[in-house]
């Protein structure tokens, strides 16, 4: 049985450079070892990565031992979903990609939250055209 992203179809990798995942394997899979479910692939700004760091979650300093580089904006990470709903809630929400965030992130954040910050891109762009 394949992962499911939010939007009913096959997750997809959220990215790999740097590589995250809860299982460094570049998706937001998540399974019973991820208390803090890893599900949301988030597209890190730098306002979001103030508020974690305000909330006592350091995304920004490297942590080697932990495989974990730091982050810059612009970077795509599987981010928990309590602390991607705290910062929402707190008008600091990351850009989320759709087809990479895992259906379970929806245990946590409603799904229409995550919409309101969704930056994926059309499978037919033409759709974009005014």
């Amino acid at each position: 049985m394949t992962d499911r992203n939010v939007l009913g179809g096959e997750l997809e990798p959220c990215g790999t450079d740097p590589m995250t995942g809860f299982y460094r394997d570049g998706c937001c899979a998540t399974g019973p070892q991820d208390r803090g479910s890893h599900t949301i692939c988030a597209v890190v700004t730098a306002e979001f990565l103030a508020h974690q760091r305000s909330i006592g979650n350091d995304l920004v300093t490297p942590a080697p031992h932990y495989g974990f580089p730091g982050l810059v904006p612009g970077d795509r990470w599987c981010v928990t979903a309590a602390n991607w709903f705290r910062a929402h809630l707190d008008g600091a929400a990351a850009h989320v990609v759709l087809a990479s965030t895992h259906e379970r992130a929806t245990d946590i954040v409603p799904l229409a939250a995550l919409r309101e910050h969704a930056v994926d891109v059309p499978a037919d762009p033409g759709g974009l055209e005014g």
